[in-house]
């Protein structure tokens, strides 16, 4: 794979501003489909080359459970802040750096909170917790803030919808072997209405959670990582300078 200097450089941004001693606790947010876990990934690649140990998580291992959002009937709203066990999620991420801690794992094949995929997290050189609900700096009053640094992706709304359609057509596409995925119920409907339907949820869900909550992390965020149409870092801002 080719250097990326973009990568690069966000790597070194996280390196500097490791707390002498401690685990690094990073978040990464942005919206549905901007690219989030890709480019987790990829920053702990750098990270782990320079013999740091890199921890990922999803902030999807702390939705409720599908039994309780249907109960509370906010099921058709996965993804909003209320549908988070909010407290959960900053006390994990605020006890990392003293761990060991336990973390919940979203399956994105069943769309449910997966019990046997729970992860033990023990002290790393840097944690990344890439997802959604991260906006909370920007809340009135805030809440204690378990993060060291904050990043947001970003993208044009366009080109997050064409992500988001590619990757529900994706999903329903796999199903066809797999009759325990969550998209298996689709399987009876064709591409075009599976292709209507994921635009349907874009504009219904994702695209109001996006604009109400997800992008309140912008300018609160420490940096902001710009992408282009292509998937590719078109640059990076300081929002506060």
């Amino acid at each position: 794979m080719r250097p990326d200097p973009a990568i690069d450089a966000l790597a070194e941004r996280l390196v500097a501003a490791r707390p002498q001693g401690r685990t690094l606790v990073t978040g990464l947010t942005g919206a549905v489909s901007a690219g989030k876990s890709t480019l987790a990934a990829q920053l702990a690649d750098r990270l782990s080359d320079q013999g740091l140990s890199v921890e990922v998580i999803s902030t999807d291992g702390f939705l409720k459970p599908n039994a309780v959002l249907a109960a509370e009937g906010a099921l058709d709203l996965k993804g909003w802040p209320h549908t988070f066990d909010t407290p959960g999620m900053l006390s994990t991420l605020a006890a990392v750096p003293s761990g060991p801690v336990q973390v919940p794992v979203h399956s994105h094949v069943t769309y449910d909170i997966d019990p046997a995929l729970a992860r033990r997290i023990d002290r790393p050189d840097v944690l990344i917790a890439e997802g959604l609900n991260l906006h909370l700096r920007a809340e009135t009053p805030a809440p204690a803030d378990p993060l060291d640094l904050l990043l947001y992706l970003d993208a044009e709304e366009a080109d997050l919808e064409a992500w988001y359609v590619a990757r529900f057509l994706g999903f329903w596409e796999a199903a066809e072997h797999d009759p325990a995925s969550f998209y298996a119920r689709f399987r009876g409907m064709d591409r075009k209405a599976v292709t209507d339907l994921a635009r349907q949820v874009w504009a219904g869900v994702n695209l109001p959670n996006l604009r109400q909550h997800i992008a309140r992390a912008r300018p609160v965020a420490d940096l902001v990582v710009r992408k282009g149409a292509d998937h590719g870092i078109a640059g990076i801002d300081d929002p506060r300078n």
